[in-house]
């Protein structure tokens, strides 16, 4: 009975006695089940779920009630249930998630909210409880009003992709109706991250082209790094423009056509990104979007976990529900066809690149999130096909090198004029790859074969 009642809790804490003389160490998972997406305490059972028991459940059960009610605020919904396993008494303590967000602890002065994070229950970082504030007067970030006239700013770009993506002319009563701006002529968070101007600083995307398979030095191991910043519309072209132009597209030649082998799906990689940009946390302070791209992989970083949610690798990936963090942006991208309405970009992402060329399950896209964090990870279609490539091309380079040396050494040779003539700089690289092979396999001779160390040895074809 009680795994079934763990395996059925969104989130659960165990405690093996319920400790009255210190109850913050319980009630700031009270206060976090109720500011995120609801748990249960188990009250007589250990953290390795042994079956521990109470002394006076009904006792308990009355303290838990009373002191909910005087240290948290707003009063939760919970619901306590006694129970018996083994003959033992335990209570479950059951706290569903709340619309009136932030929920305190609060005594002895101090009142702070809490969330989880793992199977922890900490204190909400500002960013945290400024969204927990918004999240209890049903309002979001995208939506609130700022001091910008709209009168200041221009809006030339949005206005131009609106035109050419719907055939419609963006009207001056479209930027009330859509949530941008007010009637006294304010721009809403939505509408400052439109302008054409760069109005909220974290609206940025960082964009870096790594040589390899791992992060280095931005100056030594970044093959390309871009930074923009402004309007979302701008963030999301030049976001895919970088991919494009850091990605190849290979074919694959059969008798009466061409096959075009990308490394990515394009459409996967734009619903990466109007995801990563729509759905974002703005509240973190000197955040911004990373596009990441290796050798195998290309990986796209938005601050903001999942909203109002458990972690994504927590989930199954076809039952995501579409809870937006910023709506009035994303239901402008979808006026505009970016994105579709009903939440369905993973599965895009998904779908688009099953369909490339090449694909095998293995090369599945992975999301991951944390709390203030989330990852898509689209793999190279074409990486292993690359490294193949790659190998070729090394043996045709090992393999012309291999014949300049022997035409030049149809007269005798010094080491020294060999690898001037060639452009070598490492006399110890050229000996162990080139010349020793050539000398085993008797397609060079050495003019002093006694002595193999002489200053005056030289090299002649056969």
């Amino acid at each position: 009975m009680i795994d079934r009642w763990i395996a059925e809790s969104t989130e659960c804490d165990f405690k093996v006695a319920l400790e009255e003389k210190k109850p913050k160490s319980w009630l700031k998972s009270v206060s976090a089940f109720a500011n995120g997406i609801g748990g249960t305490l188990f009250f007589g059972i250990d953290d390795d779920r042994n079956v521990i028991g109470l002394a006076d459940a009904q006792a308990d059960a009355e303290t838990i009630s009373r002191l909910i009610k005087e240290r948290i605020t707003p009063l939760p919904d919970f619901v306590l249930s006694p129970m018996e396993e083994k003959g033992k008494h335990l209570l479950l303590l059951t706290v569903h998630s709340g619309p009136a967000t932030p929920y305190f602890y609060k005594a002895d002065g101090i009142r702070e909210a809490y969330i989880r994070i793992g199977n922890e229950s900490i204190v909400a970082p500002d960013y945290m409880l400024t969204e927990l504030i918004l999240k209890g007067t049903n309002r979001t970030f995208d939506t609130l009003i700022s001091d910008s006239k709209k009168a200041d700013y221009s809006f030339t770009l949005l206005e131009a992709t609106y035109l050419e993506r719907t055939k419609l002319r963006f009207e001056p009563t479209d930027y009330i109706s859509f949530g941008l701006a007010n009637k006294e002529g304010y721009l809403t968070n939505a509408g400052r991250l439109l302008t054409d101007q760069h109005t909220i600083y974290n609206s940025r995307v960082f964009c870096t082209r790594w040589n390899g398979l791992s992060k280095g030095s931005i100056f030594d191991d970044a093959v390309d790094d871009k930074e923009y910043e402004g309007n979302l519309i701008y963030l999301l072209k030049s976001g895919t423009e970088f991919v494009r132009n850091n990605s190849k597209v290979r074919f694959e030649k059969k008798a009466q056509y061409r096959v075009d082998k990308p490394d990515y799906s394009e459409r996967a990689v734009t619903e990466a990104l109007v995801n990563a940009l729509i759905h974002r946390d703005y509240l973190i302070m000197g955040s911004e979007v990373h596009i990441d791209m290796y050798d195998d992989r290309l990986e796209i970083y938005s601050p903001g976990g999942m909203y109002r949610g458990k972690p994504i690798q927590e989930c199954g990936l076809d039952e995501i529900d579409s809870v937006r963090r910023n709506p009035v942006i994303a239901d402008l991208f979808h006026r505009m066809k970016f994105m579709e309405r009903r939440g369905s970009g993973i599965k895009k992402i998904l779908d688009e690149t099953a369909k490339l060329p090449g694909y095998t399950e293995d090369l599945k896209p992975t999301f991951h999130s944390t709390h203030s964090s989330f990852f898509v990870t689209l793999k190279n279609i074409n990486y292993s096909t690359q490294l193949v490539s790659d190998r070729v091309s090394d043996q045709d380079a090992d393999q012309d090198v291999t014949k300049k040396i022997l035409d030049y050494c149809e007269v005798e040779r010094s080491k020294r004029e060999i690898c001037e003539y060639l452009g070598f700089s490492n006399l110890t690289y050229f000996t162990r790859t080139y010349l020793n092979p050539l000398l085993e396999s008797k397609r060079l001779i050495m003019t002093i074969p006694d002595k193999p160390n002489s200053k005056n040895q030289k090299y002649v074809r056969v």
